[in-house]
């Protein structure tokens, strides 16, 4: 069985003139992803490797939730095909995953994950939001043959506050 959890990244400020990948957290993104991370962090999931896009705001949101998971940061893997808002380069991720990793967790952007999420999930998503959780399941044992899995869960910030 695989696992994929995505999550998108936490809410961003756009009041600074920075690049797009610039861009850094606003405090209700930061807490925001606190409090899901400790949400994912009570059920114990043991996840294999996590990837993150190079942008500031993903990357932010991404050291939050491995420092509530007590993950190894060094086991992180940043990688130019999560700063994508099409969906089409993090599928091409996911599919060429080592098949010796079962649960991932990948932090990106938006409308990539919600494309994503309804791609390979069972539940229709309107909208992944800023620091927003979707767990899917797929009963195959290979990530290139990944298609429609079960959406196991979502953890969204308005939902838990």
């Amino acid at each position: 069985m695989k696992q994929l959890i995505l999550v998108r990244h936490g809410k961003s400020s756009w009041e600074y003139s920075v690049s797009d990948k610039d861009r850094p957290l606003l405090e209700r993104g930061i807490n925001d992803a606190i409090l899901v991370s400790g949400r994912l962090y009570g059920q114990g999931l043991q996840i294999d490797h996590v990837f993150s896009s190079p942008a500031n705001r993903a990357l932010h949101t991404c050291m939050i939730f491995l420092r509530q998971l007590a993950y190894d940061m060094d086991a992180l893997q940043i990688t130019e095909l999560l700063y994508d808002f099409s969906g089409d380069e993090v599928l091409q991720l996911l599919k060429s995953l080592n098949d010796e990793m079962n649960t991932i967790m990948v932090f990106g952007h938006n409308h990539a994950f919600t494309y994503i999420a309804n791609l390979l999930g069972n539940t229709y998503i309107d909208n992944v939001p800023t620091s927003g959780l979707v767990h899917i399941q797929f009963d195959v044992d290979s990530w290139s043959k990944i298609e429609k899995g079960t959406t196991v869960q979502t953890i969204f910030p308005k939902h838990i506050r």
